[in-house]
Parts: structure tokens; C-alpha cells; sequence
């Protein structure tokens, strides 16, 4: 494949385009064989585990990644629909690298792959994308050797088990939940992980489908929530779930149907894990709640503040041994899990407390909400260095006022912070604020924004 005709679609963190342009199976064939390339290299396993979400395109363009891995000489392991922690599990638990077909929460003439190395170590832009899209862009050699293997492997009750050894779910009380897979594969899965449970299933939008007929599976996004809401409101549910396409992701709705900040879910989960581990570290990214630094000391771990992203908090949390990290954006990493993100494994684990507890969800949260929070809030500008700049010299100049630069800047206030980092691929600036009133909430929001958008 020549380098003109390579599209410019490789990310930070994955793959990910249109299909039938910039996704074709040409493109996957040479990425299969530049994959391959790159795991020799890194002297990993020589097979490949691959999985795929419930798009059309993903199997076709599954099929064609298999052929440039063994193109080359290199096994392949077909695990079919997955969600992807569950091919994370299978790259912890097969020890294999690992390629995940899906494009997560885009819309449906997208799809993408994610890769990691064997144990599910991330593969992002500095470690290993580079490398592998210039071995596209160059063309891999013919291999004159044999051809590898293809084989199928069933690995959706090995994964459920795996999950049910680190959340004990047992013995909780009868719960009425409402799960909207949004046509992803948590509706693949979540019947799987969910079955002989003392638990009533609600399900909503379980139909695989890649055109996503009823809401995009997207649950950052509050209108994606509104049905889950209603649903859970109509059925007098104890908590309501939403799952992003892939089902790597897990937001929440309390009992009055109100939504649940991740940073909550966070806490909770940190709370949960230190009591198990005590004195252990817990990652955190730089936009979660102030409320999520406090949990975690309260209950006498190490609070350790991570860059947004999933390499970074992988990274950190291999350096670090960190037993848990949470971010707010929805994905919530466990070092049992090879230390990968599972929107199921964070829902096991809020399921568990409610359920060993007499008290509703909303009620079980309330000691972790102590801020307020504005979300994020984007804006486009020409010059993003110069805003940011501008926004620098405002507010370093106050008192008791401290500024980093970790991702981004952020200002510490007294009782209040604010994060302004810039997109990674449009002209755009991320706002995110926090206060412990209301009122200076939405002074800081404000003010900050009228510099911004000036």
C-alpha cells in the first residue's frame, strides 16, 4: 500500500474512519501485516487475538486484518463478538496480542481498531501506532514462509467468570435494573454476566445493531440518556445502567432518575477497593472531582493525579501498582484486570454495594458529592495557545491561587478549580470547573468563558 493511498486516521489511541474510504479492507489487510511486523519486533507472542463489536463492516474488515497477520506467519485466534474488556480479558488471559474491531461510540459509518500487546498492555500514538502506520505506509515485505493459523475460540463464559472472581455479587438483596446497551454489545454480554444473579433485568435496546436505530451509544452525552431515565423512573428500578457501543464504558442513573457524576462512581469504587487494599495507590485524571482525592485519603490510600487518556492511566498504573483508576469520561481500570478499562467490572462493582446496603442509590452516593460540577464545556477558537496564555496571566496573579500544566491548564483555587485543555484534534478548548457552591460555580464558569470565546 503505498503511502499516498494511507489514510490519516490513525489516533492517539487507536484507529478509527469511514468505512469503505478511509476503512477498507486494503487497509486492514496491510495494518494486519504491519501488526505483525511490530509484535516480531517487540518479540511478543506470535499470535493474534481478535474481536469484533456487532457493526457490518467489522466482520469483513476483521476477516481482512487475519489474512495480513498471517500473511506473515503469525497465528491468529478469532474470539467473534466481544466487547472490548473482553478482549482485553482475552489478551490477559490468552497472554496473546490482541486487535479489537469498532469505532466505540461513533456513529455507524465509522469503525476503527484497537490494539494491544499481549496482557493488554496499551498500544497508543508513542507506543507502537507510529511505528506500525509507518510499516503501513512502506509496505511490509512478502513473507516467503508459511502461512499461519486461524482458529475460533469461544471465550464469553470464561470472561463472565473472570469477572464474577473479582466482584463478590453473591449475596445482595433483590435489585430491579435497567440496562440500555444502546444496540452495542452490552447486550451481547451483559445477559451472560447478569444471569443467576438475585437481579431483575430491564433490558433496553439489547438488538445488536450497527446502525444504532434508537439513540447513539454514546452515554457522555446526556440526550443518550433520556430513555434510560424515563425507564428507570416508569419502573421503580433501584439504578439504571448505560453502556457505550463497545460496552467498555458504564454510566449510571440513580433511582430517581437523575444522573450519576463518574466521579461518584469513582469514589465508590476507590472506598470499595482500599478496604480490600489498604494503603494501596489509586489513579485518578486531572478533571475528576476534588471529592475523588479526598475519598481516597480518607480511607488512607495514595491518591496519584493522571493525564486524560487511557495509555497515560495504563502507564502510571503499571509504574506506580496502583490497584484502581478512574476517569471522567466514564472509564474505570483495575489492576486485576490487566490494569484495562471494564464498564461491566465497574457496574459489578456498584451493583455489589447497593445490594449489600438497605440504602437507595442516591443515598449511597451522597457522601461522595461535595462539589459542583459545570461538566465539559468546549468552545472553539482561531489561537488556543494565546487564549490559554491570555486565561494564565488572569488568574496567576491572585493570591492563594496555584497554576500546572500536567494536561492542559489548571487553576487551584481555595474552594474551587478549573481544567482548559485543548482538543486533540479540532480547534477546540475543553472547560471543565468545579466549586463548592453553586454560586461560584457558575462566577468561575462564566468568567473564564468570557475570556475564551472574546
Amino acid at each position: 500500500m503505498g503511502s499516498t493511498e494511507v489514510p490519516n486516521i490513525f489516533k492517539a489511541y487507536d484507529i478509527r474512519g469511514l468505512v469503505g474510504t478511509e476503512l477498507t479492507p486494503d487497509f486492514t489487510f496491510a495494518t494486519g501485516a504491519a501488526f505483525a511486523r511490530f509484535i516480531m519486533q517487540e518479540r511478543e507472542p506470535g499470535t493474534v487475538v481478535i474481536g469484533e463489536d456487532m457493526r457490518t463492516s467489522s466482520s469483513p474488515l476483521a476477516d481482512a486484518f487475519s489474512a495480513g497477520v498471517t500473511s506473515l506467519g503469525l497465528d491468529v485466534i478469532r474470539i467473534g463478538l466481544a466487547s472490548t474488556d473482553m478482549l482485553y480479558f482475552a489478551s490477559g488471559k490468552l497472554n496473546m496480542p490482541g486487535a479489537m474491531f469498532t469505532a466505540s461510540h461513533n456513529p455507524a459509518q465509522y469503525n476503527g481498531i484497537k490494539l494491544c500487546l499481549s496482557g493488554a498492555k496499551p498500544i497508543g500514538r508513542e507506543s507502537g501506532l507510529l511505528a506500525i502506520e509507518n510499516f503501513v505506509r512502506s509496505g511490509s515485505p512478502i513473507s516467503l514462509g508459511n502461512v499461519g493459523k486461524m482458529s475460533d475460540q469461544s471465550l464469553l463464559s470464561d470472561y463472565v467468570k473472570h469477572l464474577h472472581t473479582l466482584v463478590d455479587v453473591s449475596g445482595i438483596r433483590r435489585l430491579k435494573i435497567v440496562i440500555d446497551a444502546g444496540n452495542g454489545m452490552a447486550g451481547y454480554t451483559a445477559p451472560a454476566i447478569f444471569d443467576g444473579l438475585n437481579v431483575e433485568i430491564i433490558p433496553m435496546y439489547f438488538e445488536l445493531d450497527g446502525s444504532f436505530p434508537n439513540h447513539e451509544a454514546n452515554p457522555i452525552d446526556p440526550k443518550n440518556l433520556k430513555d434510560l431515565q424515563k425507564a428507570v423512573k416508569k419502573h421503580g428500578a433501584d439504578i439504571g445502567l448505560a453502556f457505550d457501543g463497545d460496552a467498555d464504558r458504564c454510566f449510571l442513573v440513580d433511582e430517581t432518575g437523575a444522573t450519576v457524576n463518574p466521579s461518584d462512581l469513582t469514589s465508590l469504587i476507590a472506598d470499595r477497593e482500599l478496604k480490600k487494599h489498604p494503603g494501596s495507590s489509586i489513579i485518578y485524571n486531572l478533571i475528576s472531582s476534588r471529592s475523588v482525592v479526598e475519598v481516597i485519603e480518607e480511607n488512607g490510600g495514595v491518591a496519584l493525579r493522571s493525564r486524560v487518556g487511557h495509555s497515560y492511566i495504563k502507564a502510571l498504573m503499571a509504574q506506580s501498582g496502583a490497584i484502581f483508576g478512574g476517569e471522567h469520561s466514564g472509564h474505570f481500570y483495575f489492576k486485576d484486570f490487566w490494569r484495562a478499562d471494564s464498564g461491566a467490572l465497574a457496574a459489578l462493582h456498584v451493583i455489589a454495594a447497593l445490594g449489600t446496603s438497605k440504602d437507595s442509590l442516591s443515598k449511597l452516593l451522597k457522601p461522595y458529592q461535595r462539589y459542583f460540577s459545570s461538566g465539559e464545556i468546549n468552545s472553539k477558537v482561531k489561537d488556543v495557545q494565546k487564549v490559554m496564555s491570555i486565561i494564565e496571566q488572569k488568574y496567576g496573579q491572585l493570591d492563594s491561587v496555584t497554576i500546572d500544566d500536567l494536561d492542559g491548564l489548571t487553576i487551584n483555587g481555595d474552594t474551587w478549580w478549573f481544567n482548559l485543555r485543548p482538543s486533540n484534534t479540532e480547534p477546540l478548548l475543553r472547560l471543565n470547573v468545579e466549586a463548592k457552591t453553586l454560586a461560584r460555580l457558575e462566577k468561575i464558569t462564566d468568567e473564564v468563558l468570557a475570556t475564551v470565546r472574546k
